[in-house]
């Protein structure tokens, strides 16, 4: 993607890398720094396809996330043996399209867009959700507090 990336507000590679430090600051401020998460960009096409297949909603949407536990199950995937192998949470699927936009429409860098929905993805995996006003706003705080210290806050 190279020069072309650059153009429509970061390249790849670097947007990869800001939102790999944004789930390792997420999973550290959560005491899971010892757990796994599976990142991947996609485009409109294959996020609306995931989206439709696994939510059945057919649209895009920004972020997916698929976790490997349901919220009952973390404190015990989250307690691993001493010396044994990392847990992998699940994944979080950012569309990368999207995020630019989203981007410019909030006015605020694709490098902060892609960090923001790396870490929304990723609280999900940690039992995070959003089904009412006071469970949003209290994701929203969690994501702003992973986020500032990262010099990606709003």
């Amino acid at each position: 993607m190279g020069g072309r990336g650059a153009a429509r507000g970061g390249r790849r590679s670097d947007l990869r890398r800001v939102a790999r430090r944004a789930v390792a600051a997420a999973l550290s401020a959560s005491g899971a720094g010892h757990a796994l998460v599976e990142l991947r960009f996609a485009g409109d096409r294959a996020m609306r396809e995931l989206n439709r297949r696994f939510r059945g909603e057919d649209r895009a949407t920004d972020v997916l996330s698929f976790p490997c536990y349901a919220p009952e199950e973390l404190p015990a995937a989250l307690a691993p043996p001493p010396g044994g192998p990392p847990v992998l949470l699940g994944a979080v699927v950012v569309n990368l399209a999207q995020a630019r936009r989203q981007a410019a429409e909030y006015g605020h860098s694709p490098e902060r867009e892609v960090a923001f929905l790396a870490v929304h993805g990723t609280l999900h995996l940690l039992g995070y959700d959003h089904a009412d006003e006071a469970s949003e706003a209290a994701m929203m705080a969690r994501t702003e507090e992973i986020l500032s210290p990262l010099g990606l806050s709003r």
